[in-house]
C-alpha cells in the first residue's frame, strides 16, 4: 500500500511549502489596515485565500500526523505493555489511512490552484452560423450562464451587447463575472455550442443546426500584462453607432482601443460615459491581450506532447444541445446531461465532471 510520501513527490512537496508561504503571506495582508479599508482588494485577496486553503490546510494536516506517528513510532519501540502497543499501532493505521486519503485530496487541489486563484472572466458570446436562429441561440446561451452565475453567487457585469431589434436574438454579448472559482468552472466553457432545434421561424417543423461561440479570458491583474497605454495604445473617441451604422449618441463616449504591438481591438460603448467605456475597453484588452500571450504558452506545451484531448479553442465544437431528444452531449465527457435543467443554469453536475477530468489529465502529467 503506498504512504502520503510515495503521493508527494519531492516536487509536489517543493511547491506545497511554497503555498504554505504564500497562504500565510495573504492571511497577513487581509489584516494589514491599508487593504481592510479597500474592499475592492479584500475581496480579491479573498479568492486568492480560499484558493489556496484546501491545499494549505490539507497539508499543514498531513504534517502534523507525521509527528504523531513518530511519536506513535517511539511509544511501540520502547513501550513493553502488550496492550498499549496495540492500541498505538491501531491508531498508527488509522492515522496513515488518513495521511494517504488527505494526499491525494491535497495533490487534486494542487493541480487546480491557480485556476481558483483567478477571481475574474471576460465571458463573450457570439452568434454563430444559422441566421436569426443563431442569435436566439445566443441569447439563450447567455441566460444559462447568468442563472449559473446567480445561483454560484457571482457578480455579472454587462460590459457590452448588440441585440437584433427584430427578433430580440443576441449578435454578441461580452460580460464580466466575478467570484470565487469563476474561472476554474467556466474555463471548459470556450469553444463552439451547436443546438438542433425547430426554430420559431420554420413552418414545416424541420430541425436546424446553429451555433454560438463562446470565449472566456481570465481577467488579468494589472501587474500580469505589460501594457504602455501611452506608446502600446491607439485611442479613438467617438460617438456610439447603432444597427446600420447611424449615430445613437450625439456626445463623444464610445471607446475604440487598437494595442499595436498585437492588432488586438476593443471598441466599447454601452456606458453614457466616456471614462467608464475607456475603464472598461481598457479591462477587455488587457485580457485579450493576456490570453494571445497564455495561448502561445499553451501553443508551445501543447506542440510537446504526444496526446491531447481537446484544446478548448473558440474553433473547436465541445457541446450539442439536442432539444428533440432533451440531451446535452458534451464532447470531452461520455455522460449526458439533462437539457431543461442545464439551461436553467443547472450546470454544477458538467462541471464537476470537466473539472476531475482536467485533475486525472494534471495529474498524469505531474
Amino acid at each position: 500500500m503506498s504512504s502520503a510520501r510515495d503521493i508527494l513527490t519531492a516536487t509536489v512537496v517543493a511547491k506545497l511549502d511554497e503555498i504554505i508561504d504564500q497562504f500565510a503571506e495573504l492571511e497577513q495582508r487581509l489584516e494589514a489596515p491599508e487593504v481592510l479599508s479597500d474592499h475592492n482588494l479584500v475581496r480579491e485577496i479573498s479568492i486568492k485565500k480560499a484558493a489556496l486553503e484546501p491545499v494549505a490546510a490539507g497539508y499543514q494536516r498531513i504534517l502534523a500526523i507525521e509527528a504523531e506517528l513518530v511519536e506513535l513510532g517511539q511509544v511501540i519501540g520502547a513501550n513493553e505493555d502488550a496492550e498499549l502497543v496495540e492500541m498505538a499501532r491501531a491508531e498508527v493505521g488509522g492515522l496513515e489511512d488518513e495521511a494517504v486519503e488527505l494526499a491525494q485530496r491535497v495533490v487534486g487541489h494542487l493541480v487546480t490552484t491557480e485556476d481558483r486563484k483567478v477571481g475574474s472572466v471576460m465571458l463573450e458570446i457570439r452568434a454563430g452560423t444559422g441566421g436569426d436562429e443563431a442569435g436566439l441561440w445566443a441569447r439563450d446561451l447567455l441566460a444559462m450562464y447568468e442563472r449559473y452565475a446567480a445561483s454560484q453567487g457571482w457578480k455579472i457585469e454587462m460590459l457590452e451587447m448588440s441585440v437584433d431589434d427584430g427578433t430580440g436574438g443576441v449578435r454578441s454579448a461580452i460580460a464580466n463575472l466575478r467570484g470565487e472559482g469563476v474561472w476554474a468552472e467556466l474555463c471548459f466553457e470556450a469553444g463552439v455550442h451547436s443546438v438542433k432545434r425547430v426554430p420559431m421561424t420554420e413552418s414545416q417543423g424541420r430541425i436546424h443546426t446553429s451555433t454560438a461561440t463562446v470565449a472566456v479570458l481570465p481577467e488579468p491583474e494589472q501587474v500580469q500584462v505589460n501594457i504602455d497605454w501611452a506608446t502600446d495604445v491607439q485611442e479613438h473617441i467617438t460617438t456610439a453607432q447603432g444597427p446600420g451604422g447611424q449615430n445613437v449618441n450625439k456626445v463623444a463616449t464610445a471607446c475604440h482601443l487598437i494595442h499595436k504591438p498585437t492588432g488586438i481591438e476593443v471598441r466599447m460603448q454601452e456606458s453614457k460615459s466616456q471614462h467608464q467605456n475607456r475603464e472598461k475597453a481598457r479591462r477587455l484588452l488587457m485580457a485579450r491581450v493576456f490570453d494571445l500571450e497564455q495561448q502561445k504558452i499553451s501553443d508551445e506545451r501543447a506542440s510537446q506532447r504526444s496526446s491531447q484531448i481537446g484544446s478548448g479553442g473558440r474553433s473547436e465544437k465541445i457541446r450539442t444541445y439536442r432539444y428533440q431528444e432533451g440531451i446535452v452531449v458534451d464532447q470531452r465527457l461520455d455522460e449526458r446531461f439533462n437539457l431543461q435543467k442545464t439551461l436553467n443554469g443547472e450546470l454544477a453536475p458538467m462541471m464537476q465532471a470537466l473539472i476531475q477530468q482536467e485533475i486525472a489529465q494534471r495529474l498524469a502529467a505531474l
